[in-house]
């Protein structure tokens, strides 16, 4: 049902280019196609992406760290959370962030920060925070047998640091190999090896940043500015359905 209130809020067989449309939960639904052929699946992604088995994981409330760059030369970091605009390193962001203060990292933060940190070269293309950078940055810090980088030092007004461990590292990439997996099944069995366009749904792909889901592998490469966010496209869908007796003959028969 959540896959077919998609397709009828993003009309994919309605459309000339080949696209793909990921709603991005627990459970990913994909639909690739346009109006000649669709392919629907769903993959088991599990709740990383939504915060949970990530070390300062949670849900996207005030607080939360939802963008993050990191300077490719000092490896220093600089964040946003939601309930302020300001960066972590504009003038202004302690007293932004008082109420709420730096509670950790929902998911979208968690896409940014890992795909930053690959782009940055302390986590290698296989997915190992480089403990040997430790020597050019305190951020980086022996974690048992592995190591973690430390995104905001929490201590002073009494949190918990937060940082990103090697085990967060293979939460996301178990997840997002997932979703790739069910994306490249559709795309082999459609004869295909690129799309034209991607819609990023649900209430965590809409936050996603296009370009750091395509570093981190969650999504196939394709132009840049032919990936959008299409916000709640089951919720959209399913009002649709609701209101309009044709859009359910009309859904009826796309399934």
């Amino acid at each position: 049902a959540d896959t077919a209130g998609v397709i009828l809020a993003g009309a994919p067989h309605e459309s000339d280019a080949v696209g793909l449309v990921v709603d991005v939960g627990t459970n990913a639904e994909i639909v690739l196609g346009n109006r000649f052929f669709l392919l629907a699946a769903s993959s088991p992604t599990g709740p990383a992406f939504e915060g949970a088995q990530i070390s300062s994981g949670q849900r996207a409330a005030p607080g939360a760290i939802e963008r993050v760059r990191i300077d490719r030369e000092t490896l220093e970091p600089r964040f946003r959370v939601i309930g302020s605009e300001l960066w972590s390193d504009e003038p202004g962001f302690a007293e932004a962030t008082a109420d709420t203060g730096v509670t950790g990292i929902c998911g979208s933060g968690i896409v940014e920060v890992i795909a930053e940190l690959f782009l940055a070269g302390v986590v290698t293309p296989d997915g190992i925070v480089d403990g040997g950078l430790a020597a050019r940055t305190p951020r980086i810090v022996a974690d048992g047998r592995t190591f973690s980088y430390v995104l905001h030092d929490a201590s002073a007004d009494g949190r918990p640091r937060i940082a990103v461990t090697q085990n967060d590292v293979r939460a996301i990439q178990l997840a997002k190999a997932a979703l790739y997996a069910g994306v490249r099944l559709l795309m082999d069995h459609a004869g295909i090896d690129a799309v034209e366009e991607v819609r990023l749904a649900g209430a965590f792909g809409s936050q996603i940043d296009p370009f750091h889901a395509m570093v981190l592998g969650l999504i196939p490469d394709a132009p840049l500015d032919h990936v959008k966010a299409a916000g709640n496209a089951a919720g959209t869908g399913a009002l649709i359905a609701l209101l309009s007796a044709a859009a359910r003959r009309e859904i009826e028969g796309v399934v």
